[in-house]
């Protein structure tokens, strides 16, 4: 079990906050943050574990200090009232509701910076790669600061000075530039990418209800699948065998999976993870042996990400094989297969 959440910071409070709220009433005050607030609590929303009543009660009381030092600010009261009443009337009613409430409405911020905002920085920089030094510096000031130093690593080399340059001298920006801007990206984003669609489905999200359904379903349709589409088949198999999946192996199961694979193969399959989520392999061994481990990884220096890819496939396979014949099992299966195990 995790710590437990009551000596946690405001982070981890406001965390619990959001999931003591129903996912409509959660969902309606999420979509007021920003890319990198969302980001920050989502994280500590997965990270905390078990929340016992302890926890939830700090978080409870630390909220109502909070709100009583802070008391409701003014500012944006309009837009905030806006989304209540649309998340309570839909867009329609909402609208014209505002107008006999509030005339006057702030002007809206641009749907194409918006969007910027949540683009991946090799997608936005491939956007403005061939724009204007100037226009790129307009954009990435209005980005967070680790995205913009993305979307400026993934730009062309002769452009970073440029770049930052004007920047680091950029100033008073005219509305005008704003608008050009706007109307850039927005002929860049619908050219690369047209309408967006809603896009559902996959290989992995087939491979993910797979893995959690029973073995007897597991062990009908991938088959059923080779027989309509062979390459769909594999596909879906390589997404069901990540080496993410074997973290979740117990101690017993893991060293039955550390007694089949060879030393330096498991090195360089370690070599390529973070060291935190070497764990689960490294407290299967006796602590002489994790010890050695971790200092053949340090002595390893770099290597290629695809020598890492290469052993982390050899010690899927043995995986596989494994569990093939029931040596160790992954975590799933609802009904029908509990015979399977003992």
């Amino acid at each position: 079990m995790n710590a437990p959440a009551t000596t946690a910071g405001g982070a981890d409070r406001a965390a619990v906050m959001i999931m003591l709220l129903g996912e409509d009433e959660a969902a309606r005050l999420l979509s007021a943050l920003s890319p990198e607030e969302l980001q920050a609590l989502g994280s500590r929303m997965c990270a905390l574990g078990e929340i016992g009543a302890g926890a939830i009660a700090d978080s409870i009381a630390s909220f109502a200090e909070c709100a009583s030092e802070a008391g409701i600010p003014a500012q944006d009261r309009t837009e905030s009232v806006r989304r209540i009443m649309t998340g309570a009337l839909g867009e329609l009613k909402a609208d014209n509701l505002m107008r006999r409430v509030s005339p006057e409405r702030p002007a809206a911020r641009s749907p194409a910076l918006e969007l910027a905002r949540w683009l991946e920085p090799d997608v936005l920089a491939e956007l403005v790669r061939d724009e204007h030094p100037q226009a790129i510096a307009v954009l990435l000031v209005q980005l967070d600061p680790e995205a913009a130093a993305a979307v400026l690593a993934a730009l062309p080399e002769d452009r970073h000075t440029p770049v930052v340059h004007r920047i680091a001298r950029l100033g008073p920006v005219s509305p005008d530039a704003i608008t050009l801007l706007e109307e850039m990206l927005s002929a860049r984003i619908a050219s690369a990418h047209g309408k967006a669609t809603l896009t559902m489905g996959g290989v992995r999200d087939a491979a993910e209800i797979i893995n959690r359904a029973s073995r007897s379903i597991e062990k009908r349709v991938i088959p059923g699948i080779g027989k309509i589409d062979k390459q769909l088949a594999r596909a879906i198999e390589g997404e069901m065998f990540k080496f993410e999946h074997l973290y979740v192996l117990d101690a017993r199961m893991m060293g039955e999976l550390l007694r089949e694979i060879e030393s330096e193969v498991l090195i360089d399959s370690l070599k390529g993870v973070p060291e935190e989520e070497r764990e689960p392999f490294l407290a299967a061994m006796s602590s002489r042996a994790a010890d050695g481990v971790r200092d053949e990884i340090e002595a390893r220096g770099r290597i290629k990400r695809s020598d890492v890819e290469a052993a982390q496939q050899q010690i899927i396979a043995v995986a596989k094989r494994l569990a093939a014949e029931g040596t160790i099992v992954f975590g799933g299966g609802g009904g029908g297969d509990e015979d399977e195990y003992v």
